[in-house]
């Protein structure tokens, strides 16, 4: 039977919502009218971390996410817990929130319910203490007393909550309708009947749209049920990502598997943990940006995406896939199943590029990824990927082929570095001139150089102990 109410659990509480209600509504708004007021709103844009809650996983894991781009419609069937849901049973505030009460880790506190909640979900998460408050803002404290208050923490041991398993469901209210399939026929068939549908998954650009412009999509289908969107296998030849996987499972995997390193390092660094929590490839893919901070290793990687309909499945090369300014390849009925990644040949050079104004928790001004293979002294292939440069991520044809068939030496490099600028067609905006731009692509080259000859040579500020 197809569900027709939203319903899910909130901080250990079964909640069901009134027939009508918008499944469009973000996870902040709807907490807030709710009276669960500890949950902010800062920026609305899934910036500053103000609004964080935590999806409770069956398996006991947490991830936070950012509660202004999360829509209700995505909650059916989930667990989510706010900094209400931490307190004990008389009241008590949670360890965490003493700490940092404790450790003068607050000031005007409208900060600090989201950094409590991204402190729940790293206790038992675990990894670098920076990375895991990237994406939480502090305006009056400073870093330091969080930082020591992280360096204390320890799992609660809260048990991880049951959970149904995923069904179909489909929400209606005044003007709007939202398709939760939960077999890839189902969402084939609904795709055929909606073409004109948003296709959600994480929602993290398409939730942007609601938070910030107010838009109210008439058709959604979302993706989160379909278990073969799901699917991510590492083989001896290549890594296969299913379209709805998110960033923080790839991010996980790459850390893992040899000759992705670079690729994890890049994954680190887009967003934060609250949009890798949510954030999908097949998304990044599908609204072909053309900065697409995670899209140039994909064509460094030749990597390739399978589409689906009910006509049947094909593939096509990434590169094919992205036509222009936010502008893909996919016909009427179709959707991304599937990315694959071929492993980097071994030995060959690497690297994976982000120049933007902050560290984290920032757009590329600049993105690249860089291959460079070197077979009896000579460059034998070169894939050469940008993004930030042009209408949508692309190969530089020129600058590769400045590059094979020559020693990979200084004059060879500044050869494909002026080559490059045939390749290139960067704007100027907020966050860098063209000519700006243009420099940064030519350095991010000859960085690479300098990563293969002087390897000791710190190549990136961050390098720099």
């Amino acid at each position: 039977m197809i569900g027709t109410f939203i319903a899910f659990t909130l901080n250990g509480r079964p909640v069901t919502l009134p027939a009508g209600t918008s499944p469009t509504t973000s996870v902040l708004d709807w907490l807030r009218a709710s009276g669960l007021t500890g949950t902010k709103e800062g920026c609305a844009e899934g910036d500053c971390g103000a609004c964080t809650v935590v999806l409770e996983e069956a398996g006991g894991a947490r991830t936070p996410i950012n509660g202004c781009l999360a829509m209700l419609g995505q909650m059916q069937g989930r667990a989510i817990r706010t900094v209400e849901g931490l307190r004990g049973p008389d009241g008590a505030p949670h360890p965490i929130q003493r700490a940092m009460a404790e450790s003068d880790g607050t000031q005007c506190g409208f900060c600090t319910p989201g950094i409590v909640m991204t402190a729940w979900a790293h206790a038992r998460e675990g990894g670098e203490v920076h990375e895991a408050l990237a994406g939480n803002l502090c305006r009056c404290t400073g870093y330091r007393p969080i930082l020591e208050v992280f360096e204390t923490l320890a799992d609660d041991g809260a048990p991880a909550p049951a959970l149904p398993d995923p069904a179909p469901a489909r929400f209606e209210a005044p003007g709007q309708v939202f398709h939760l399939p939960a077999t890839l026929p189902e969402l084939l068939a609904l795709r055929a009947a909606h073409p004109e549908a948003w296709l959600l998954a994480g929602g993290t650009d398409l939730g942007l749209r609601v938070s910030d412009h107010r838009e109210k999509p008439p058709a959604i289908i979302c993706l989160l049920n379909v278990p073969e969107l799901h699917r991510l296998e590492a083989t001896s030849g290549a890594i296969e990502a299913g379209a709805a996987v998110p960033y923080a499972r790839l991010l996980a995997l790459f850390r893992r598997e040899a000759g992705f390193g670079p690729y994890a390092a890049l994954l680190a660094r887009l967003g934060s943990r609250q949009i890798r929590g949510l954030g999908t490839l097949g998304g990044n893919l599908g609204t072909a940006s053309p900065i697409g901070d995670a899209l140039p290793p994909l064509l460094a990687l030749g990597a390739t995406v399978t589409l689906a309909s009910q006509a049947g499945t094909r593939t096509l090369p990434v590169a094919d896939f992205l036509l222009g300014y936010r502008k893909n390849a996919l016909a009427p009925g179709e959707v991304i199943l599937s990315v694959t990644l071929p492993r980097p040949v071994p030995d060959a050079l690497f690297a994976c590029e982000k120049i933007s104004k902050r560290h984290d928790q920032d757009i590329a001004t600049v993105g690249a990824a860089l291959l460079v293979r070197i077979e009896g002294g000579m460059v034998a292939e070169a894939r050469l990927a940008f993004g930030g440069v042009g209408p949508t991520v692309a190969r530089a044809a020129r600058a590769e082929a400045a590059l094979i068939g020559r020693a990979f030496d200084e004059g060879a490099v500044n050869d494909a570095a002026e080559a490059l600028m045939q390749d290139i067609a960067p704007l100027s905006d907020w966050r860098g001139t063209a000519a700006y731009r243009r420099l940064v692509a030519q350095g991010l080259l000859r960085r690479l150089h300098l990563r293969a000859t002087q390897p000791d040579m710190p190549a990136d500020i961050m390098e720099v102990v």
